[in-house]
């Protein structure tokens, strides 16, 4: 089985899915070459299980990376580029990301924006730095669309999805679903503009995971989670650029 990408980039990677991504990828069969964990604060206490994992893994590389700050994350490409050299960045997974459960009484502006900048502009952000990495992957790349040639994967909820929201039996979640939604359209939107580049863009679903965002009560542990994630990653391709697809691989409604 073939590595899915040479080279790949996770943000939010110090806990639940970020953390198991990095995990799952390092101990697959064909590891990517240089697996880019990121988080606000790879060396600090809740960066311990990454230091470990890193430890035991040399294609792990621990960059600083806040998704919120552009001096970071302009560092951060600096810091990746140098080790990648001319080779590019293949596969970049925008995974951090914060939850909300405000409702229309306990709403604020201010959460409401917070949990925007988090979910919506971070990752956009993130990709607009990272792109000149990603087009030198591209370039390089076989034709066609996939992760081992260049691709963005954000990582969004069908709690975000407008077509389900009447029949998902959850609080109203203001801000969380409304950034989630926007995330969504910032994939479409990214797919449009870079599939010209040999980027592909998608969105995807992770399922309701026992992390600190999903809770004890979720059905998923994050091992089925990211197990289901990476087989849908490795069999991505042109038809699927621009889809939101579920964990295990379903088309799910905008």
């Amino acid at each position: 089985m073939a590595a899915l990408a040479r080279s790949v980039l996770v943000t939010g990677s110090s806990r639940g899915i970020g953390l198991e991504l990095v995990r799952q990828l390092a101990a697959s069969p064909r590891p990517p070459q240089h697996i880019f964990a990121t988080c606000r604060d790879p060396k600090g206490p809740r960066g311990k299980a990454l230091q470990e994992l890193a430890t035991q893994h040399s294609s792990i590389k621990l960059v600083q990376l806040d998704t919120v700050n552009l001096p970071s994350i302009q560092r951060a490409m600096q810091a990746v580029g140098y080790h990648l050299k001319d080779q590019g960045l293949n596969l970049l997974i925008n995974n951090a990301g914060i939850s909300s459960h405000a409702t229309l009484c306990s709403l604020d502006s201010q959460e409401m924006l917070n949990v925007f900048v988090t979910n919506v502009v971070g990752p956009l952000q993130v990709v607009k730095e990272f792109l000149p990495l990603l087009e030198q992957a591209a370039k390089a790349g076989k034709e066609g669309l996939s992760c081992s040639r260049a691709a963005v994967i954000n990582i969004s909820s069908k709690l975000g999805s407008i077509g389900l929201c009447l029949h998902v039996p959850e609080a109203p979640m203001y801000p969380y679903r409304a950034s989630k939604a926007a995330q969504n359209m910032v994939t479409r939107c990214l797919a449009a503009e870079l599939q010209d580049k040999g980027i592909l863009c998608m969105a995807i679903h992770p399922g309701w995971v026992k992390t600190d965002m999903g809770k004890e009560e979720a059905p998923l542990t994050v091992e089925q989670s990211v197990s289901g994630i990476l087989t849908v990653l490795a069999s991505v391709s042109q038809d699927t650029s621009g889809a939101f697809l579920d964990w295990e691989g379903n088309s799910l409604p905008w």
